[in-house]
């Protein structure tokens, strides 16, 4: 493991027992749906952008690891499903961006899947 991300996970452990259960349950949601979104991103670039999907799949790796270190015993499936819903959702963004017969619509799904993905992608340390 990165030298920086070790260092992130350490102050995220500690921030965590400190803020409570509350504040857990919400930074694991936010990784899940995040590597969720990079799941369906990585798969695109499978198809059309063989050298991003390098670099989608090390912020994949990133995020599975900060959810490794921030779920409880018995929160799998639940995590499991948030990863599920939001690669359904940005796979359906990333369809209809490239896919979608009206342009004004694929231009606005393009901008909102590439929103979502620098949301993620600002959670991770370079």
């Amino acid at each position: 493991m990165a030298r920086g991300l070790g260092t992130f996970l350490a102050v995220l452990a500690v921030g965590l027992s400190a803020s409570g259960p509350a504040t857990a349950d919400l930074l694991l949601r936010e990784f899940a749906v995040c590597a969720g979104r990079l799941s369906a991103l990585m798969e695109d670039q499978w198809m059309f952008d063989g050298p991003g999907s390098e670099r989608t799949g090390a912020e994949l790796a990133a995020m599975v690891s900060l959810i490794t270190a921030s779920i409880a015993p018995g929160e799998g499936r639940r995590v499991l499903a948030w990863r599920i819903d939001a690669k359904v959702a940005q796979r359906s963004l990333l369809n209809q961006a490239r896919f979608g017969e009206d342009r004004r619509m694929a231009k606005a799904a393009a901008a909102r899947a590439d929103a979502l993905t620098a949301e993620c992608r600002a959670m991770i340390l370079s």
